[in-house]
């Protein structure tokens, strides 16, 4: 094995022991014994002369010069596996480990479709599929791309838009029994569950003609879970603003109203991170493909603005 190849399989079970948080997961994750994961690691460690993991009794922690070359050894790992891609004669085969982080209630209802056709399409790859809300140490947590609705928290990433959320105020016919119009005033005077991040105590809308309404309703409940406002709007605590691809259904039949339907929330955008390469891996360039085509289906959600 020549020396650049022992450095890329050092740095790989390093890579595979920081995911796995334990040598002897990373030695069985490569095929190695526990002891010779251990010696890649002391190897490495006395390469760069610095200590990058502190081991106790039970686990392993990273310390800040390894989280600084997790970073740095993931995108050199990541260019050489597209550099063997390109120069791998005719092969054109995506394969290989890909793994994705995506938002729980999108990434369950209809992202996970696309991920399971993409896998289908292309049986060598080896997904993993982790549904996550909250903002994540893209080095830490080891994933080849992050899809986020709102704002990646993480400018060393490469972040690119896939899609724009259209945002409506929804409510029960029974919340609204005995209303009829539905006026801007009734609306703001509505008691209202917010869905954080995304809404606190102050609304602001939109309508067509580009004229903006903003109010501060009495927040009948907070959460961070979706599926939790869902519930508490359907059972009439409150309206809320919801994306429409999430109340579609409810919306066709009759179980919730669109109740200013000239007005809108502020369109959130669908991100997709990954760490910045000079050529991407078939596997990802091919599902990032896949799911920006595929996610602009999705009613309610519309395709990206044109770099």
């Amino acid at each position: 094995m020549s020396k650049t190849l022992d450095r890329l399989s050092l740095l790989e079970t390093f890579v595979r022991i920081a995911e796995r948080g334990s040598i002897s997961g990373a030695a069985r994750d490569l095929g190695l014994s526990q002891a010779s994961a251990s010696r890649h690691l002391q190897e490495l460690e006395s390469r760069f002369g610095l200590q990058l993991m502190r081991r106790t009794t039970h686990s392993l922690a990273l310390t800040q010069a390894g989280l600084d070359l997790l970073r740095d050894a993931r995108s050199l790992l990541t260019g050489w596996d597209a550099l063997r891609e390109t120069h791998s004669g005719t092969d054109s085969a995506v394969r290989g480990p890909l793994k994705v982080v995506a938002p729980v209630a999108l990434g369950q209802l209809y992202l996970a479709d696309i991920a399971a056709d993409f896998q289908m399409a292309h049986p060598e790859v080896s997904l993993t599929w982790d549904l996550n809300d909250q903002p994540i140490r893209f080095a830490e947590v080891g994933c080849d791309c992050w899809i986020r609705i709102g704002r990646v928290p993480d400018e060393t990433l490469v972040i690119r838009e896939i899609g724009r959320v259209e945002r409506l105020v929804v409510a029960s016919p029974g919340l609204l029994a005995g209303f009829c119009p539905v006026t801007q005033d009734l609306v703001s005077g509505l008691p209202f569950v917010a869905l954080s991040p995304f809404e606190g105590g102050r609304i602001s809308l939109r309508d067509t003609q580009g004229r903006d309404l903003a109010f501060e309703p009495r927040i009948s409940m907070a959460t961070n879970n979706i599926f939790a406002v869902h519930r508490a709007v359907l059972k009439g605590a409150g309206a809320a603003i919801l994306p429409r691809w999430f109340v579609q259904a409810d919306l066709d039949n009759g179980r919730l109203t669109d109740i200013l339907p000239a007005w809108r929330a502020a369109e959130l955008r669908i991100n997709a991170a990954y760490l910045p390469a000079g050529r991407q891996p078939k596997r990802l360039s091919s599902f990032l493909r896949c799911v920006t085509d595929q996610v602009a289906l999705v009613p309610g959600i519309g395709a990206s603005e044109p770099r």
